[in-house]
C-alpha cells in the first residue's frame, strides 16, 4: 500500500486539475503583488482571491474555440469575477503563469523524489549493518576476484546514493525560480519589484533574467539528475538479478505465498522487480534528451519545448517515483543466503587468496615478477582441473589451491606452511570494514 499511495501522490501534482490550480496559485501570487504595489485596490484584490475559480470542462469548451490554453484558462476564471477580472493576468504574458506554476509542480514533486531516496537510504543502510561483516565474493568481470563482505556492497550502493541526493538537492535550488517579466523578458509592463514580490509569496527565487520563459537548462539540469538517480538504481537492480541466478542464488527477491513465476513452469522464481526496474530506467534516461534538445529554443522563446514537456516531465517524475518505491521494497525484503555465499566464495578452492600470498613474497626478498610466476601456475592448475569438472577440494576438505602452494618447493624455500596457511585467512579481508562504515555513514 505503500508503494501505491506514493504513485497516487505523485500523479496527483501532474493532473489536469493540479496544473490549472498552479496557474491560479500564480496568478493570485501576482494579483496580491500588484495591490502591495498600489495598482489593486484591495477590494478587487480580495475578492479575485477569494473568489477566482475555473472549471475544467469550461476551459476546454472556450480552448476548442480560441486554440490557446492560457487565454481559454484565464476566460474561465474571468467568467467566476466581476468587474475585478480586469486586472486578472495584467501586465503579464503566457508563459510567467506556465513557467512559474511548473516550477511550483516540479519543485514539489521533486520534494517527493527527495523524501523517498532518503527513504532507499535508510533501507539500505538498515540490511549494510545486518550483513557488515557477511562474506561474499568481489567479482570483476564476472569472475572471482577476493573476499569482501556483504555489506561493503550495500554500504557503496549508500554512498552512491547520497551523492544523488546532494546532487537532487542543488538539482531544487536550480529549478525552483519563476518570472513575472513580460512578454521579453524586459519588464516594460511591470516592475522588477513584482516579480519578486509574487515569487516570494509562491516559495520561488525569481529568475535573475528571463527572456519570454524559464531557461530549459535547468529543466535539463532536473531531467539528468533523475536519469542519474535511476541508473544507479538499475545498477543496484542488475546486481540482484544476478544474485538471483540459479548458479549463483546467493540472494533473491522476496517470493510471496501464491506468486507465480511462470505460465508454463511452476518452479520458476524470477526477479520480475528488478527487472521491471531496468526497463524503467531506460524510459527516464531516454527523456534527457528531448529536455537537452529544449535548451535551444528560437531567440526569446518557441513552443517547440511545450510538447515534449507535457511528456517527459510527469513521467519522469512519476516513473522516478515508481521506481524507487519498488527498489526500497526489494532491498527491505531481500532473502540473503550467506552459506550460499560461503559456497561460492569456496568455489575455486582458495583461488580468491591468490595477491595475498604474491605480497608475501616480496618480503620474503622475492622479485615481484617470480613471485607472480610462482602464485599463477599453481593457480592455473586449479583452473585446469575446474575446466575438466574436478572439485577444486581435496580429499582432505582443504583447498587444492593450498595444496599445490604447499608442494610447491621454489615457493617452501621462502614461505613456511604456517605462513602459507595464514594467507588462507578470511579476517585478514575483513579487518578494516568498520572503518569504511564509519567514513560512509559517519
Amino acid at each position: 500500500m505503500v508503494d501505491r499511495y506514493a504513485r497516487e501522490e505523485m500523479k496527483s501534482k501532474w493532473s489536469i486539475q493540479a496544473k490549472y490550480q498552479a496557474w491560479l496559485d500564480v496568478e493570485k501570487a501576482v494579483v496580491v503583488a500588484w495591490n502591495k504595489l498600489g495598482l489593486i485596490p484591495d477590494e478587487d484584490a480580495e475578492k479575485i482571491v477569494k473568489n477566482a475559480g475555473f472549471s475544467v470542462e469550461r476551459i476546454d469548451e472556450i480552448e476548442a474555440i480560441t486554440r490557446h490554453d492560457l487565454i481559454a484558462f484565464t476566460t474561465s476564471v474571468s467568467e467566476t469575477l466581476g468587474e475585478e477580472s480586469r486586472w486578472f493576468h495584467y501586465g503579464m504574458t503566457s508563459s510567467d503563469t506556465v513557467d512559474t506554476a511548473v516550477a511550483l509542480q516540479m519543485r514539489d514533486s521533486l520534494a517527493l523524489i527527495i523524501e523517498d531516496v532518503k527513504m532507499v537510504m535508510e533501507s539500505i543502510k538498515t540490511r549494510a549493518m545486518e550483513h557488515k561483516m557477511t562474506l561474499l565474493v568481489g567479482r570483476s568481470h564476472g569472475i572471482h576476484g577476493e573476499p569482501i563482505t556483504f555489506g561493503l556492497v550495500l554500504a557503496v550502493w549508500y554512498d552512491e546514493m547520497a551523492r544523488h541526493l546532494e546532487n537532487l538537492q542543488q538539482t531544487m535550488e536550480v529549478i525552483s525560480v519563476g518570472q513575472v517579466s513580460g512578454a521579453m523578458g524586459n519588464f516594460a509592463h511591470a516592475p522588477l519589484e513584482l516579480e519578486e514580490y509574487a515569487c516570494e509569496a509562491l516559495g520561488l527565487k525569481p529568475a535573475p533574467a528571463s527572456n519570454q520563459v524559464i531557461q530549459r537548462d535547468r529543466y535539463a539540469r532536473l531531467a539528468s539528475a533523475l536519469a542519474l538517480m535511476a541508473s544507479s538504481i538499475e545498477k543496484f537492480a542488475v546486481q540482484v538479478r544476478h544474485w538471483q541466478r540459479t548458479e549463483v542464488y546467493e540472494c533473491e527477491e522476496f517470493f510471496a505465498k501464491g506468486q507465480k513465476g511462470s505460465s508454463a513452469m511452476p518452479h520458476k522464481r524470477n526477479p520480475i522487480l528488478t527487472e521491471n526496474i531496468t526497463g524503467l530506467a531506460r524510459m527516464v534516461r531516454a527523456y534527457v534528451i528531448p529536455a537537452m534538445e529544449n535548451v535551444a529554443l528560437w531567440h526569446e522563446r518557441d513552443i517547440s519545448h511545450s510538447s515534449t514537456e507535457r511528456f517527459w516531465l510527469p513521467d519522469s517524475f512519476v516513473t522516478a517515483d515508481f521506481m524507487l518505491h519498488r527498489f526500497n521494497s526489494v532491498i527491505a525484503n531481500l532473502v540473503v543466503y550467506p552459506e550460499n555465499m560461503m559456497r561460492n566464495l569456496n568455489l575455486t578452492g582458495g583461488l580468491v587468496f591468490s595477491q595475498r600470498v604474491l605480497l608475501e613474497l616480496p618480503l620474503k626478498g622475492v622479485s615481484r615478477e617470480d613471485a607472480y610466476r610462482i602464485v599463477q601456475r599453481n593457480a592455473m592448475k586449479v583452473w585446469e582441473g575446474l575446466q575438466q569438472g574436478r572439485s577444486a577440494i581435496n580429499e582432505k576438505g582443504e583447498s587444492l589451491y593450498l595444496q599445490y602452494l604447499l608442494d610447491d618447493e621454489e615457493l617452501r624455500q621462502s614461505l613456511s606452511e604456517e605462513a602459507i596457511r595464514e594467507c588462507f585467512n578470511y579476517d585478514y579481508y575483513t579487518k578494516n570494514v568498520d572503518k569504511i562504515f564509519a567514513r560512509v555513514f559517519k
